[in-house]
């Protein structure tokens, strides 16, 4: 594949198609419209660089551990026992549940949900982001509005190690990143237990089915699963 056309594949693929970048989060120079989906992940860190950070003066709760720079909005109620590393930005009225552990490089828009026993890293929540059970997120992008059901991980290191590769349906491109989670667009849905492979492109609105392990690309509207055919016996010993 030429560089000509891997570059057309990416003009062709934008992060506008996918996310509008809220007002809430003072970022919007760092994440370009034009720019692809995939080119947001690399750009977390260096936006967090112009964060202001800032940290509730009253005492923290128990079991509360904040290093690094951070920023939690006034609005932001920690509960007892988490864990947040910085550099990360948590921003109004968004929810964090007891067990969080931040990874670094975490931007999160107004109104987001991080949930009991979550895990995040390198990563870019949008507006009313909600992941609110025994999920890992790292290396992705989340738009406004989509939900992650419990245990849904973003996986974003591929088993043999090598480049993440897009599977999208004008070719594949090749993103030069070893770690790249998920990119769910805005009102994305997943269903629990499911897991996404490196580099998952999902369309506004897509859903996934619970328990479905899916890669790829997923358009605007779409939806993906597989139900599979359940058998019902009697008990052998009644």
């Amino acid at each position: 594949m030429t560089p000509d056309f891997v570059g057309a594949i990416k003009l062709a693929v934008k992060a506008a198609d996918f996310f509008d970048f809220p007002d809430s989060l003072p970022f919007d120079r760092s994440f370009r419209a034009d720019a692809a989906p995939w080119e947001w992940v690399g750009l977390i860190g260096s936006a967090l660089q112009s964060m202001t950070p800032r940290v509730p003066s009253t005492p923290l709760p128990p079991g509360v551990h904040v290093s690094g720079p951070v920023h939690i909005d006034p609005s932001v109620q920690l509960p007892h026992f988490c864990t947040i590393v910085g550099p990360a930005y948590i921003g109004p009225e968004t929810e964090i549940r007891p067990g969080v552990y931040v990874r670094g490089n975490l931007i999160a828009g107004r109104g987001c949900v991080l949930g009991n026993s979550c895990e995040f890293k390198n990563a870019l929540l949008l507006d009313g982001v909600k992941v609110p059970h025994f999920s890992y997120v790292g290396d992705t992008v989340l738009g406004n509005n989509s939900h992650l059901g419990a245990g849904v991980i973003c996986s974003n290191v591929r088993l043999d190690g090598n480049d993440v590769s897009l599977r999208l349906p004008s070719g594949v491109v090749d993103t030069g990143l070893r770690k790249l989670g998920a990119m769910l667009g805005d009102g994305a849905e997943v269903g629990c237990n499911a897991v996404l492979q490196p580099g998952t492109l999902l369309g506004r609105r897509s859903l996934v089915y619970p328990l479905t392990a899916f890669g790829g690309f997923l358009g605007h509207d779409q939806i993906v699963g597989a139900k599979s055919d359940l058998r019902r016996l009697p008990r052998r010993d009644s």
